[in-house]
């Protein structure tokens, strides 16, 4: 049994590993160093072989921090590491709560201290050599302390909850754990924009003026009740744009980045947010809370089935059965079943973008639209030509030309 076991998640890490490196091999034959015709009305030869070099030089590095990190899961698997540090920890803590809790809070801290170099030279290299990057280092190291703090109280909270459920629901665990998730999801999709975000961002609300009036007519017309529009001040951190709805019932809001407002015309930008309201009106947001819940269910449930073995704490090198030992274990074995889940996950997200696109088609004008789309995948330097194989791994979102394509269908 732990022979088979050992195997089983040594052959899954390296299977997943060989999987998304085939996968980034196809996405690479798909780049072009010459224009691509149906691109011609969108890119000029200049900023296509910018966003070339921009998807070659990001593609290296995320190769390079993968292949790292891969081959360090590996090592700390195949010498019993885990086992090792849980023994460590218990040699000093008895209570099975604070060991976990110690045991995730390190392996945090190692991993948040291995990649630190990586997202440095990440964002003060290749984001500023292409022209993105707009962090300072205090704010760097500030964003980095905030979140740090954020995981600790509020990741500690839930996992100090969900371990304590472990030990005594016994064959109940996986439904008071989903209920536990659930509530906290709510929590999360009601409260991130007004909680968590003003830690990093400040948000202002929108100013009166003609884009304020001309969202204000829209939402009217569309019979969506918007009082809240804020403005994020993104520019401090990147030049990239954006925009989004969050919350639910009275505690809506959408939020838009100031580079989108600088970048866009107000047009434009209504279309983008007709995309987001359409999301609402077809209630999307839900069926993604939904569909993840289902997820969650499936992972918690086949959890509680075999987390009790104690051959999951045995081939990761200790033999004391344990909640945190069981789940990596059970987490690296359930990858697979994941990347499935995750295939439905993602084809119904693509599905709901073409919903939302056409929403913002019917109930306002598709070609601000597709304008915006276009400036927002030029100016962002996005792969437009990715490979049919890797999109439907891992897009959640439609590429731009199939996006396009659907609303010049539409108009």
């Amino acid at each position: 049994m732990v022979t088979a076991l050992y195997y089983s998640i040594l052959i899954v890490l390296i299977v997943n590993f060989v999987f998304e490196r085939w996968l980034d091999y196809l996405n690479v034959k798909s780049w072009s160093t010459e224009l691509p015709p149906e691109l011609r009305s969108i890119y000029n030869e200049e900023k296509y072989q910018k966003s070339q070099e921009y998807q070659k030089t990001t593609h290296r590095f995320t190769l390079v921090t993968e292949t790292l990190g891969f081959f360090a899961t590996l090592m700390i698997f195949a010498t019993g590491g885990f086992g090792w540090l849980d023994g460590i920890i218990r040699l000093h803590v008895s209570n099975p709560i604070f060991v976990a809790l110690l045991f995730f809070a390190i392996l945090g801290l190692i991993t948040e201290i291995f990649t630190l170099p990586f997202s440095w030279y990440d964002t003060f290299v290749i984001e500023a050599k292409f022209g993105f990057n707009k962090t300072t280092k205090p704010i760097f190291f500030l964003d980095k302390m905030k979140g740090l703090f954020v995981s600790a109280i509020v990741g500690g909270l839930i996992l100090c909850l969900i371990v304590w459920i472990y030990l005594i629901a016994g064959n109940l665990f996986w439904l008071y754990s989903l209920i536990v998730i659930a509530a906290f999801s709510v929590f999360m999709a009601m409260f991130y924009s007004s909680i968590f975000v003003p830690l990093f961002n400040k948000q202002t609300l929108l100013a009166d003026g003609d884009l304020k009036n001309s969202i204000s007519d829209f939402s009217v017309k569309a019979g969506f009740v918007l009082d809240n529009i804020y403005v994020i001040d993104g520019s401090k951190r990147s030049t990239k744009a954006n925009a989004y709805f969050s919350g639910l019932g009275k505690k809506k809001r959408i939020v838009l980045y100031d580079t989108l407002i600088s970048e866009l015309k107000t047009e434009e930008i209504v279309a983008v947010l007709a995309h987001e309201i359409g999301h609402y009106k077809k209630h999307h947001i839900y069926l993604g809370l939904i569909y993840s819940l289902i997820s969650t269910v499936a992972m918690l449930y086949i959890f509680s089935l075999v987390s009790g073995y104690p051959a999951f704490a045995v081939v990761l090198g200790s033999d004391v059965p344990s909640f945190q030992l069981a789940i990596i274990s059970f987490g690296i074995l359930y990858s697979p079943l994941s990347i499935v889940i995750g295939l439905g996950m993602n084809y119904s997200s693509r599905m709901h973008e073409y919903q939302a696109d056409r929403f913002a088609a019917e109930k306002y004008k598709g070609e601000y639209l597709a304008s915006a789309l276009k400036k927002l995948s030029i100016n962002n330097l996005s792969n437009l030509t990715p490979h049919p194989a890797y999109v439907f791994f891992h897009y959640s979102h439609p590429t731009l030309l199939q996006r396009l394509k659907k609303l010049s269908e539409i108009n």
